[in-house]
């Protein structure tokens, strides 16, 4: 008699069929898993699980260093956009953030523009404006915390150059237009213009990295299709390039806001709140409040509203990824 053979299944050497077993541990579609385990639990319990907790605590009435979890609801949130300091924080956030992503993107697709042309030293002047990432906020401050001293620093060449009235820098209280709004004034303090300089000088390699990564994209024909059609460089750039790097522009906009929205060590090392909190952050606020003031219920208020600000930018641009890459 002859039997029908299953193909596919592994026999002995006299032919007979051995059942197949098949371990879950020799499963290939369990390996990614359990390389990922580790990670998505020490994520879900140090980011998720703290994010909760902070969101509890603003929700209690916990302002000393006893434990106090008794329920106040949104008492602290009222309490905190009813303060003069905490009005102050998000006027200068806003400012701050308006000024140092555009001033960021400006300048790095200026520097990838002249990096692009295969300038003579190409590797050298991209080290050099790559420099400055290297640095942590922290030194970034201090520095530029002696070069734009009121009394010292690029304020002495410009009393050499015979200029009487020099800029105050990152000590000045003045507001411009200086709106009255709530409890504050809005407008722009002239004193973040200090700060927003330091922080510009540091990203401003960061984009030009970014941009000339697109530039280098670019296909030279598209280039010379439109140098063929008349278009000349202003032409060029503003018309072909710029469009084709709207990409990275979207990712560098949500990077740059993610840094600004809660920006803590430039500040705190240059400037801390200065007068009348015309410096001061979200981020130097909740460090005060919870570390020195021990209000830990008004910290992580502070904490949830900088939480919120970051996803206002965060959230929509995934969510827009996620869609493209269905398609």
């Amino acid at each position: 008699m002859s039997a029908t053979r299953t193909t596919g299944e592994p026999r002995t050497p006299s032919g007979l069929a051995v059942p197949a077993r098949r371990s879950v541990w020799q499963s290939e579609r369990w390996i990614p898993i359990l390389m990922l385990l580790p990670s998505l639990v020490l994520i879900g319990v140090f980011v998720y699980a703290f994010i909760v907790w902070t969101g509890f605590v603003s929700l209690t009435g916990w302002k000393t260093m006893v434990k106090d979890l008794s329920f106040v609801g949104l008492a602290n949130y009222e309490l905190l956009f009813q303060d003069f300091r905490f009005q102050s924080d998000m006027r200068n956030t806003l400012m701050f953030t308006v000024i140092f992503i555009i001033m960021t993107m400006i300048i790095g697709m200026f520097l990838a523009l002249m990096v692009d042309r295969k300038v003579r030293g190409e590797t050298f002047f991209r080290n050099v404006f790559l420099f400055p990432m290297a640095l942590s906020f922290i030194v970034t401050g201090v520095v530029w915390q002696w070069i734009l001293n009121p009394a010292t620093g690029v304020n002495l060449i410009l009393k050499s150059l015979g200029l009487e009235h020099v800029p105050d820098w990152y000590v000045s209280t003045t507001i411009v237009p200086s709106i009255p709004m709530g409890q504050i004034e809005f407008g722009l303090p002239l004193a973040i213009i200090a700060v927003a300089i330091a922080a510009v000088w540091q990203m401003s390699g960061f984009a030009m990295a970014m941009y000339l990564a697109g530039l280098r994209s670019i296909s030279d024909d598209l280039r010379e299709a439109a140098r063929v059609d008349g278009a000349n460089e202003w032409q060029l750039v503003s018309k072909v390039i710029i469009p084709q790097l709207k990409p990275i522009s979207m990712s560098l906009i949500i990077i740059l806001a993610h840094i600004s929205l809660k920006i803590f060590d430039l500040i705190y090392a240059m400037t801390g709140p200065g007068a009348m909190f015309v410096t001061d952050v979200p981020g130097v606020y909740m460090f005060e409040t919870t570390f020195r003031g021990n209000n830990y219920a008004q910290g992580a208020s502070i904490s949830i509203i900088m939480l919120l600000l970051v996803s206002l930018f965060i959230v929509p641009y995934l969510a827009t990824s996620m869609r493209k890459e269905k398609k």
